[in-house]
């Protein structure tokens, strides 16, 4: 996986604190997050296919500041600033949802409808309902940053051995950076060894 390409498959809440990786922001432009809601489309319908504008974006973006903040103070046993959790109530007050209950044929499902607000505003909502679930849910406990040394994206640890976001992103670079320095090591011996006095090449 590329260091640009989004990290998907967390909860919703980590996905979008994980679009400003190490390498940068990958939600600058309207068109990014048009194509980051395109990946979260069964978890976010009410961006899919949305025509999302800059305000949409800076709505989206103050919800992420306020996740990561509040994410990262919460972590460490510290109060969360006052303004972050502001940020992420009024984010959800501004698009307020119900849960609309129906027959499929089946069972009986809930999906959330929201009332008032424009399309950007329904995604913002929608991240802060998903933020403000981590934050204050069990799952806090098992979220963790990944410990390759040049990343900071964040997962949900369902196995406490999990150590890297992605095994075969930075799981595989570490090892091989491992490796590489065991093996410059060895090869530091062995010319130390031969330019020892008395010693033979």
């Amino acid at each position: 996986m590329s260091d640009t390409a989004p990290f998907t498959g967390e909860p919703l809440a980590l996905d979008l604190v994980n679009t400003r990786p190490s390498s940068g922001d990958l939600l600058t432009t309207a068109e990014q997050l048009r194509s980051w809601l395109a990946l979260q489309a069964d978890r976010l319908p009410e961006g899919h296919g949305a025509e999302v504008t800059l305000a949409d974006l800076e709505a989206v973006r103050e919800v992420r500041d306020a996740t990561a903040t509040v994410l990262a103070r919460v972590r460490s046993g510290a109060r969360p600033p006052e303004s972050a959790l502001a940020t992420l109530n009024r984010a959800q007050r501004t698009a307020p949802g119900t849960l609309r209950l129906a027959w499929d044929g089946t069972a009986v499902t809930a999906v959330t409808r929201r009332t008032g607000g424009t399309p950007g505003q329904w995604i913002a909502a929608r991240l802060a309902e998903s933020a403000a679930a981590l934050i204050a849910g069990p799952d806090l406990q098992r979220v963790r940053v990944c410990e390759a040394p040049d990343c900071v994206l964040l997962f949900l640890a369902a196995n406490p051995r999990r150590r890297w976001c992605s095994a075969t992103r930075c799981g595989n670079r570490t090892r091989v950076a491992r490796h590489y320095q065991r093996h410059k090591h060895h090869q530091d011996e062995d010319r130390s060894a031969s330019t020892e006095p008395g010693t033979r090449p």
